[in-house]
């Protein structure tokens, strides 16, 4: 069928207002011709969109459908606008990534160094989300690369990354300091030392909180990571966190790292995209970086003894090993 971005703009804008008058004032159309619109809309999909009730301009089932994709169609069209700009100042590409805070913390930053130094026209959006809100994103298009843990990622295609632990840090002094492992909910008796709520690690937090019904008793919020730790050892209260993290961190700090116990605390992380064949040719070689990243990683903790679990992505790419094209 043939649709312009007209109709849709105009179909969006009279859904956002619930009337067609307004929707037609904010595209800028009389309402005459919005109106005639709409109407070779309906004749061209043989259903109805809109139903006009004493409560405004309501959508019909076909007209939430229409509204669904219309609404990703715009938003696609919203990115190629932005890429081409890009373009025109030089850019080569954007590459669009959200991880979530294991990822980003300990795994991805001497990934990118590496990527961000064979492509110099590529720019990175790298954003933190929980893992849910990833899968979203991958799957609405609007995040080309995710990287999460413990979620069902349904139709997405899916590569396995690395793997972490949830772990407690306490400061050496407190009750729970000499545990082997220790429960998410024997930890909730205690104050714990959260990050800020716009974080994938405080809504993580939270969620299995409230999966136990009991109360969360955050005492202090902080930014990041090495505050958290700070804090900690201050003995403010206990704090969740990727073990990787805490025993970074540990080296230098006077904090107890004690792992979960609970099925839920193991981090198989993964990544995730809706079609890896379909990913431009600079984003392709990013994931062939993080399988390599991922291989290596594997490779030194068994030449090691050591467990995957606790192997930071400190190891180099040799170029002879993974072909990128500047």
């Amino acid at each position: 069928m043939d649709f312009n971005f007209i109709d849709i703009r105009l179909f969006a804008n009279i859904a956002e207002t619930k009337s067609l008058t307004h929707g037609a004032e904010r595209s800028y159309l009389s309402l005459p011709a919005a109106s005639l619109r709409i109407k070779s809309l309906e004749d061209k999909l043989g259903a109805r969109l809109l139903d006009r009730t004493s409560h405004g301009t309501m959508l019909t089932p076909a007209g939430q459908a229409f509204l669904h994709h219309g609404l990703l169609m715009l938003q696609q069209l919203e990115d190629l606008q932005s890429d081409l700009k890009q373009y025109a100042q030089g850019v080569k590409g954007k590459l669009r990534i959200s991880a979530n805070s294991t990822a980003i913390t300990e795994f991805l930053p001497p990934v990118l160094r590496w990527y961000l130094a064979a492509h110099p026209g590529v720019n990175v959006d790298l954003r933190e989300r929980p893992s849910d809100d990833i899968v979203r994103a991958v799957s609405h298009n609007s995040v080309d690369i995710g990287i999460v843990a413990g979620v069902c990622t349904g139709d997405l295609e899916v590569l396995p990354y690395r793997r972490d632990h949830a772990a407690i840090a306490t400061a050496p002094n407190h009750v729970l300091a000499r545990a082997k492992n220790v429960s998410f909910g024997e930890t909730l008796a205690f104050d714990y030392i959260g990050l800020v709520e716009s974080t994938a690690n405080y809504v993580f937090l939270n969620q299995h909180a409230k999966n136990l019904g009991k109360p969360l008793k955050i005492r202090i919020q902080v930014g990041n990571f090495e505050t958290l730790c700070r804090m900690v050892e201050s003995n403010v209260g206990i704090g969740l966190l990727p073990e990787s993290t805490a025993l970074r961190y540990a080296k230098f700090m006077s904090i107890s790292v004690v792992p979960l116990s609970d099925d839920w605390a193991v981090l198989n992380l993964q990544i995730c995209m809706r079609s890896r064949r379909s990913l431009p040719v600079f984003a392709e070689e990013l994931v062939k970086l993080l399988v390599a990243d991922s291989c290596t990683a594997q490779k030194v903790a068994a030449r090691s003894n050591g467990s995957p679990d606790t192997v930071r992505s400190s190891v180099s790419f040799h170029r002879a090993t993974i072909r990128t094209t500047p």
